[in-house]
C-alpha cells in the first residue's frame, strides 16, 4: 500500500522546510512563486490531502458537534438528527454521533470519549437512567471544561445550558382538549415513558384538561408501565372492560399498540373511538386507519439546537445567558379521530 504524502516528506523531496511547504500549499505570498509552483503541483501529484483535524486543533477548533441520543431506532430522535446535521453542514461544522442506549454509565462513557479535543461542542438528549437518578454532575464537568452543551427534549433541570423543548404539557392539554370536544368523556390515557420529564409534563396537561372539564380523572383508564410487556398486558385488560371512548398515547409504544389491540377487538375506529398518539412517524400516516398525533416538529428542534451552540462557540460574550427556545406542536388529524 503506498504510504500517504505528508508536509515533512514534500519537505524532504525540496530540502525545504516543513513551514515553507505548509505555506506554499496555502498560497502565501511570502514564498515566491515558482516555489509554490512546485510543490503545488508535486502535492497535485502524489494526492496530498490536508490533515483538517490536525489543524483545527492547532487552532483549538476541530469544526465537529457531538450529538448524544438516548435511542437510534426512535423515529424522533432519527428526524432531531437530520436537523442537526443539516444546520451544521451549512455552518462548515461535521457531526459525530454518540448512542447512550438510555444508560447514565454509556452517557458519561461516549461523553469523556468525545471530550478530548475530538470536538467543540455538544448537543444532548439526556438517558432514561440520566433522568431517572438525577445525576447529572458529568454534564457540568464538561462544562466547567470549556466544552459547551445544548440539551434538547429530555433535558436535565438546574444545568444552565442552551435548551430546545416542546411545550409537553401544554401539548397534551390541548390534545386532551380535543377529544372532549369530539364528545369523548372516558379518555385511557397510556404511557411508557411517565419516567421521564417529558412523560410527566405530558401527563399533568391530560389531567388538567380533565379538570378544566369537570371530568373527573380515572386512574382505572390510565396506564403508566415502562415495561413494555406489562403495559401490553394492562392494556388488553383496559380493552375487555370497554370503559373508554377514547386513548391518549404518550409515546410511539403506546400510539402503536393501542391502534393494534383496537383493530385487534373490532372496535371501529373513530366512530366508537377517537385515538391521538404523541408521535408522528411515517407509520403513523401508513396506518390504516391513519393516527392522528401531536407532531413534534423534529428536524426544526435538531436545526434550533445546532444552531445555538454554534451561535455560542463562535460567541466572544463572556456574559453570556443559556436560553430555552420552546418549539411549537402541532395536532395533525387523520382518520383516527372525529372531525368536529
Amino acid at each position: 500500500m503506498k504510504a500517504k504524502a505528508t508536509l515533512k516528506q514534500i519537505a524532504l523531496e525540496f530540502g525545504v522546510s516543513i513551514s515553507t511547504v505548509s505555506k506554499a500549499l496555502s498560497d502565501s505570498p511570502e514564498i515566491s512563486e515558482a516555489t509554490k509552483i512546485k510543490i503545488q503541483e508535486y502535492a497535485a501529484l502524489q494526492n496530498y490531502k490536508p490533515n483538517s483535524i490536525a489543524k483545527n486543533l492547532k487552532n483549538q477548533r476541530t469544526n465537529t458537534i457531538g450529538v448524544i441520543i438516548p435511542n437510534i431506532l426512535n423515529p424522533f430522535f432519527a428526524k432531531v438528527f437530520s436537523g442537526i446535521e443539516q444546520e451544521a453542514l451549512q455552518k462548515g461544522y461535521n457531526v459525530i454521533t454518540g448512542i447512550s442506549n438510555e444508560s447514565l454509565h454509556k452517557e458519561k462513557q461516549v461523553m469523556d470519549m468525545l471530550n478530548n479535543g475530538t470536538i467543540d461542542g455538544f448537543i444532548v438528549a439526556v438517558a432514561e437512567e440520566t433522568q431517572s437518578l438525577k445525576e447529572y454532575k458529568h454534564f457540568k464537568d464538561i462544562m466547567n471544561s470549556g466544552t459547551p452543551i445544548v440539551m434538547f427534549d429530555r433535558v436535565a433541570e438546574g444545568i444552565n445550558c442552551d435548551k430546545v423543548v416542546v411545550d409537553d404539557f401544554d401539548s397534551a392539554y390541548g390534545a386532551t382538549s380535543h377529544l372532549i370536544k369530539l364528545g369523548s368523556k372516558k379518555i385511557a390515557l397510556l404511557s411508557t415513558i411517565h419516567n421521564l420529564s417529558v412523560g410527566k409534563l405530558r401527563v399533568d396537561g391530560y389531567q388538567k384538561a380533565l379538570s378544566d372539564a369537570s371530568l373527573t380523572v380515572d386512574e382505572s383508564l390510565i396506564i403508566l408501565e415502562t415495561a413494555t410487556a406489562d403495559f401490553d398486558l394492562k392494556l388488553n385488560e383496559l380493552f375487555a372492560s370497554k370503559k373508554m371512548d377514547a386513548i391518549f398515547a404518550l409515546d410511539e409504544h403506546a400510539s402503536t399498540m393501542a391502534m393494534k389491540f383496537a383493530i385487534k377487538k373490532g372496535i371501529k375506529i373513530p366512530q366508537e373511538i377517537n385515538i391521538i398518539g404523541f408521535a408522528d412517524g411515517v407509520w403513523s400516516r401508513r396506518l390504516t386507519p391513519s393516527l392522528s398525533t401531536v407532531s413534534q416538529h423534529a428536524p426544526e428542534i435538531g436545526a434550533k439546537a445546532a444552531e445555538l451552540l454554534i451561535h455560542k462557540l463562535n460567541s466572544k460574550d463572556e456574559f453570556y445567558q443559556p436560553q430555552t427556545v420552546v418549539i411549537k406542536t402541532e395536532l395533525r388529524q387523520r382518520e383516527s379521530t372525529r372531525k368536529l
